[in-house]
Protein backbone atom coordinates (compact mmCIF):
# COMPACT_ATOMS: atom_id res chain seq x y z
CA UNK A 1 0.00 0.00 0.00
CA UNK A 2 1.79 3.76 -0.86
CA UNK A 3 1.73 6.31 1.50
CA UNK A 4 0.38 9.31 0.69
CA UNK A 5 1.89 12.69 1.94
CA UNK A 6 0.10 15.60 2.15
CA UNK A 7 1.46 19.17 2.02
CA UNK A 8 -0.78 21.86 3.53
CA UNK A 9 -0.47 25.68 3.81
CA UNK A 10 1.58 27.08 7.14
CA UNK A 11 -0.13 30.23 7.80
CA UNK A 12 -2.73 28.55 10.05
CA UNK A 13 0.06 26.72 12.44
CA UNK A 14 1.96 30.40 12.52
CA UNK A 15 -1.17 32.44 13.07
CA UNK A 16 -2.13 29.68 16.07
CA UNK A 17 1.61 29.49 17.28
CA UNK A 18 1.75 33.49 17.21
CA UNK A 19 -1.45 33.42 19.51
CA UNK A 20 -0.32 30.82 22.18
CA UNK A 21 3.04 32.54 22.80
CA UNK A 22 1.49 36.34 22.67
CA UNK A 23 -1.62 34.69 25.63
CA UNK A 24 1.80 32.91 27.84
CA UNK A 25 3.07 36.32 27.65
CA UNK A 26 -0.07 37.34 29.49
CA UNK A 27 0.20 34.79 31.81
CA UNK A 28 3.73 35.85 32.72
CA UNK A 29 3.25 39.69 33.00
CA UNK A 30 0.11 39.03 34.73
CA UNK A 31 1.95 37.13 37.61
CA UNK A 32 3.93 40.56 38.14
CA UNK A 33 1.86 41.35 41.59
CA UNK A 34 2.22 45.51 42.69
CA UNK A 35 3.82 45.86 45.91
CA UNK A 36 2.91 46.08 48.80
CA UNK A 37 3.91 49.74 50.18
CA UNK A 38 5.09 52.92 47.57
CA UNK A 39 8.73 53.09 48.35
CA UNK A 40 11.53 51.77 46.51
CA UNK A 41 12.58 49.50 49.61
CA UNK A 42 9.43 47.60 48.40
CA UNK A 43 10.21 47.10 45.40
CA UNK A 44 12.89 44.20 47.09
CA UNK A 45 10.10 42.19 47.69
CA UNK A 46 9.28 41.47 44.43
CA UNK A 47 12.44 41.61 42.43
CA UNK A 48 13.12 37.71 42.00
CA UNK A 49 9.66 37.63 40.31
CA UNK A 50 10.97 40.34 38.44
CA UNK A 51 14.21 38.88 37.15
CA UNK A 52 12.64 35.76 36.03
CA UNK A 53 10.22 37.88 34.31
CA UNK A 54 12.57 39.39 32.46
CA UNK A 55 14.71 36.01 31.57
CA UNK A 56 11.50 33.81 31.19
CA UNK A 57 10.04 37.15 28.47
CA UNK A 58 13.41 36.59 26.57
CA UNK A 59 13.44 33.29 25.98
CA UNK A 60 9.69 32.76 25.06
CA UNK A 61 10.71 35.58 22.44
CA UNK A 62 13.77 33.65 21.21
CA UNK A 63 11.29 31.26 20.49
CA UNK A 64 8.72 32.99 18.82
CA UNK A 65 11.91 34.37 16.77
CA UNK A 66 13.71 31.44 15.59
CA UNK A 67 9.86 30.12 15.04
CA UNK A 68 9.09 32.85 12.48
CA UNK A 69 12.65 32.57 10.61
CA UNK A 70 12.06 29.04 10.32
CA UNK A 71 8.60 28.46 9.06
CA UNK A 72 9.52 31.38 7.07
CA UNK A 73 11.52 29.10 5.20
CA UNK A 74 9.51 26.69 4.17
CA UNK A 75 6.87 25.66 1.79
CA UNK A 76 4.80 23.48 3.49
CA UNK A 77 3.92 21.51 6.27
CA UNK A 78 2.37 17.91 7.36
CA UNK A 79 0.65 16.47 9.96
CA UNK A 80 3.48 15.25 12.13
CA UNK A 81 4.64 18.96 11.90
CA UNK A 82 1.63 20.01 13.17
CA UNK A 83 1.80 17.68 16.09
CA UNK A 84 5.60 18.55 16.51
CA UNK A 85 4.54 21.88 17.01
CA UNK A 86 2.05 21.53 19.70
CA UNK A 87 4.60 19.60 21.66
CA UNK A 88 6.93 22.68 21.71
CA UNK A 89 3.60 24.60 22.37
CA UNK A 90 3.10 22.62 25.23
CA UNK A 91 6.33 23.04 26.69
CA UNK A 92 6.54 26.68 25.95
CA UNK A 93 3.44 27.14 28.39
CA UNK A 94 4.39 25.31 31.15
CA UNK A 95 7.51 28.59 31.44
CA UNK A 96 4.93 30.83 33.18
CA UNK A 97 4.58 28.09 35.52
CA UNK A 98 7.86 27.10 36.08
CA UNK A 99 9.00 30.72 36.10
CA UNK A 100 6.56 31.78 38.90
CA UNK A 101 7.42 29.20 41.12
CA UNK A 102 11.51 29.98 41.01
CA UNK A 103 10.33 33.69 41.58
CA UNK A 104 8.69 32.70 44.81
CA UNK A 105 11.38 30.61 46.06
CA UNK A 106 14.44 31.87 44.48
CA UNK A 107 17.63 29.79 44.20
CA UNK A 108 15.96 26.99 45.65
CA UNK A 109 16.98 23.62 44.25
CA UNK A 110 14.10 22.11 42.93
CA UNK A 111 12.37 25.17 41.69
CA UNK A 112 15.67 26.07 39.92
CA UNK A 113 16.14 22.24 38.62
CA UNK A 114 12.28 21.71 37.18
CA UNK A 115 13.04 25.63 35.79
CA UNK A 116 15.52 23.83 33.91
CA UNK A 117 13.87 20.82 33.03
CA UNK A 118 11.21 22.93 31.69
CA UNK A 119 13.68 25.00 29.49
CA UNK A 120 15.19 21.27 28.48
CA UNK A 121 12.10 20.05 27.19
CA UNK A 122 11.56 23.32 25.06
CA UNK A 123 14.99 22.89 23.23
CA UNK A 124 14.08 19.15 22.87
CA UNK A 125 10.83 19.50 21.62
CA UNK A 126 12.56 22.74 19.28
CA UNK A 127 15.29 20.39 18.12
CA UNK A 128 12.22 17.82 17.24
CA UNK A 129 10.38 20.32 15.41
CA UNK A 130 13.24 20.95 13.08
CA UNK A 131 13.85 17.00 12.33
CA UNK A 132 10.42 17.03 11.24
CA UNK A 133 10.74 20.05 8.67
CA UNK A 134 13.69 18.71 7.66
CA UNK A 135 12.25 14.88 6.88
CA UNK A 136 9.36 16.97 4.82
CA UNK A 137 11.07 19.80 3.02
CA UNK A 138 14.17 17.42 2.66
CA UNK A 139 17.75 16.85 3.45
CA UNK A 140 19.31 19.46 0.72
CA UNK A 141 16.12 22.27 1.78
CA UNK A 142 16.89 25.91 2.50
CA UNK A 143 16.11 25.56 5.61
CA UNK A 144 18.49 21.96 5.93
CA UNK A 145 21.51 23.75 4.61
CA UNK A 146 20.82 26.76 6.46
CA UNK A 147 21.08 25.18 10.25
CA UNK A 148 24.12 22.61 8.91
CA UNK A 149 25.12 21.01 12.85
CA UNK A 150 23.36 23.67 14.80
CA UNK A 151 26.16 23.69 17.14
CA UNK A 152 23.96 26.46 19.15
CA UNK A 153 21.14 23.72 19.78
CA UNK A 154 23.45 21.22 21.32
CA UNK A 155 25.54 23.40 23.37
CA UNK A 156 22.35 24.58 24.77
CA UNK A 157 21.17 20.91 25.36
CA UNK A 158 24.16 20.13 27.26
CA UNK A 159 24.01 23.23 29.24
CA UNK A 160 20.33 22.83 30.41
CA UNK A 161 21.52 19.37 31.89
CA UNK A 162 24.46 20.84 33.60
CA UNK A 163 22.34 23.38 35.44
CA UNK A 164 19.89 20.75 36.42
CA UNK A 165 22.20 19.21 37.69
CA UNK A 166 24.63 21.65 39.57
CA UNK A 167 20.69 23.01 40.71
CA UNK A 168 21.59 20.70 43.81
CA UNK A 169 25.05 21.77 44.09
CA UNK A 170 24.92 25.37 43.47
CA UNK A 171 22.25 27.16 42.35
CA UNK A 172 23.53 30.57 41.59
CA UNK A 173 25.52 28.04 38.88
CA UNK A 174 22.36 26.48 37.43
CA UNK A 175 21.40 30.32 37.11
CA UNK A 176 24.10 31.57 35.59
CA UNK A 177 23.88 29.00 32.69
CA UNK A 178 20.08 29.62 32.02
CA UNK A 179 21.13 32.99 31.40
CA UNK A 180 24.43 32.29 29.38
CA UNK A 181 22.01 30.33 26.89
CA UNK A 182 19.62 33.28 26.34
CA UNK A 183 22.63 35.03 25.75
CA UNK A 184 23.89 32.76 23.16
CA UNK A 185 20.72 32.30 21.19
CA UNK A 186 19.88 36.45 22.03
CA UNK A 187 21.85 37.42 19.12
CA UNK A 188 19.42 36.52 15.77
CA UNK A 189 20.18 33.46 14.19
CA UNK A 190 20.84 34.34 10.54
CA UNK A 191 21.84 31.72 9.07
CA UNK A 192 18.34 30.96 7.75
CA UNK A 193 17.78 34.92 6.57
CA UNK A 194 21.49 34.46 4.67
CA UNK A 195 20.24 31.32 2.97
CA UNK A 196 17.10 32.60 2.34
CA UNK A 197 19.26 36.00 0.70
CA UNK A 198 21.13 33.70 -1.47
CA UNK A 199 18.37 31.86 -2.69
CA UNK A 200 16.34 35.31 -4.07
CA UNK A 201 19.61 36.71 -5.24
CA UNK A 202 19.97 33.63 -7.75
Amino acid sequence: MRSVHVNMGKGRLEAFSDGVIAIIITIMVLELKVPEGHKLKDLAVVWPVFVNYIMSFIYIGIYWNNHHHMFHAVRSINGAVLWANLHLLFWLSMVPFVSSWMGKYPFDELPMALYGFVLLMNAIAYTLLVIVLIRHEGKNSALATALGKDWKGKVSLLFYCIAIAFAWINTYVSFGLYVLVACIWFIPDRRIERKLADEQAK
